[in-house]
């Protein structure tokens, strides 16, 4: 029995080099999830230089139908109208979106608050039937959702996708010149995008260029 045992012991001595013990550092996988994190703010910011102007713009200028040709497709099928002229955003139930343009008027602005908006009349009815978002806080992610060169596959995660529609409403909206004082009963011209789950959807326009007929 005792020769057993130094025979065990001798083979675990012989074992000991050839073994390697790993060391697991704890908290290791949270450190890098923060370290890519931190980098995001610089890699959105090379995309949206590289990008906006060259590539985004350009888009929604070439691709904006006008206000009445958008609600006559729309009222034939959402799904139509945005198979034929839209970009559909990624994941299940993802809405429609559409680059716009055409003009009303100013029914209601509210250009105190960081939200700012501008309610139009773009029927001649009297009455509001399109809110354009003028940021800084801007709703939503159409900016990013009607480009198709945005693709979530190419980003990390959801928080870093959704950083980049953060990013692209931050610079639309950086990108505008608002007129101060009050805009009620004048004329706006506009582009931008908006974004449509349902036909019935109120109409939330992020917005790329304004003028304000004086």
């Amino acid at each position: 029995m005792k020769s057993v045992s130094i025979a065990l012991c001798l083979l675990a001595a012989l074992a000991l080099p050839g073994c390697k013990i790993v060391k697991t550092v704890a908290g290791s996988e949270t450190a890098a999830a923060e370290a890519g994190e931190a980098g995001d703010d610089a890699r959105i910011k090379a995309l949206l230089d590289k990008t906006y102007d060259a590539e985004l713009l350009p888009l929604i200028a070439g691709t904006a139908l006008h206000l009445a040709d958008l609600r006559v497709a729309i009222a034939a099928g959402l799904d139509t109208a945005g198979a034929a002229h839209g970009n559909k955003g990624s994941g299940e139930g993802a809405a429609w979106n559409f680059a716009v343009k055409g003009e009303g008027k100013v029914v209601e602005a509210n250009l105190t608050s960081r939200a700012r908006k501008a309610m139009l009349d773009t029927d001649g009815d009297g009455k509001a039937d399109l809110t354009l978002q003028l940021g800084p806080v801007i709703k939503g992610s159409s900016l990013r959702d009607v480009a198709p060169f945005y693709k979530f596959g190419d980003f990390r995660d959801q928080i870093e996708f959704a950083k980049l529609a953060r990013a692209l409403n931050d610079r639309a909206s950086a990108g505008l010149a608002v007129p101060e004082g009050d805009l009620a009963g004048k004329t706006v011209s506009f582009s931008g995008t908006v974004d449509l789950k349902a036909a019935g959807d109120p109409w939330l326009v992020t917005v790329v260029t304004l003028a304000v007929a004086p």
